[in-house]
């Protein structure tokens, strides 16, 4: 028994010790997403979809909610959020070619429109963010117009 009860305050240390520790922050002004608002032109309603949905996980600008302060979920989160970044990360929407950014668009038409976006996970913890058919049907029909314009582009090259 003794040896259970030195194992388990060990663990309590360690876990003690871990929450003066954590990865580091995603936290970028939202200055990094001017260049993608403006090139892209949502409307008010999709911005207001994108920043809810998408920004947290997809740009430099993640809202942190309280329990990501608490190890071992900050680094779960940290992961998913780069993760995420490394798919589509629209502050970084002006490095990418034509091509890419035509490309970056249907794969979220095609995440959306699957229900594969935004992740499960992040809708379990942040409620507003599950779209309703309306809100899929606007997030679409934007990328869409948009894609449609960059093909436009891309055929003229």
């Amino acid at each position: 028994m003794k040896l259970i009860k030195k194992i388990l305050l060990a663990l309590l240390i360690v876990g003690v010790i871990a929450q003066f520790f954590g990865p580091e922050k995603n936290e970028g002004s939202y200055a990094s997403i001017d260049a993608f608002l403006s090139e892209t032109k949502p409307s008010p309603q999709v911005t207001e979809i994108l920043k809810e949905t998408c920004f947290d996980c997809h740009s430099e600008v993640t809202r942190y909610p309280w329990y990501s302060q608490i190890t071992p979920v900050n680094y779960w989160m940290a992961d998913h959020v780069e993760h995420g970044k490394g798919h589509f990360d629209v502050s970084r929407w002006s490095d990418y070619s034509l091509k890419k950014k035509d490309h970056k668009l249907d794969e979220l038409i095609e995440m959306v429109e699957a229900k594969e976006m935004p992740l499960k996970s992040y809708t379990w913890a942040h409620s507003e963010a599950n779209l309703t058919e309306a809100q899929i049907k606007s997030l679409v029909d934007w990328a869409q117009g948009l894609r449609t314009s960059y093909e436009a582009q891309l055929s003229k090259e």
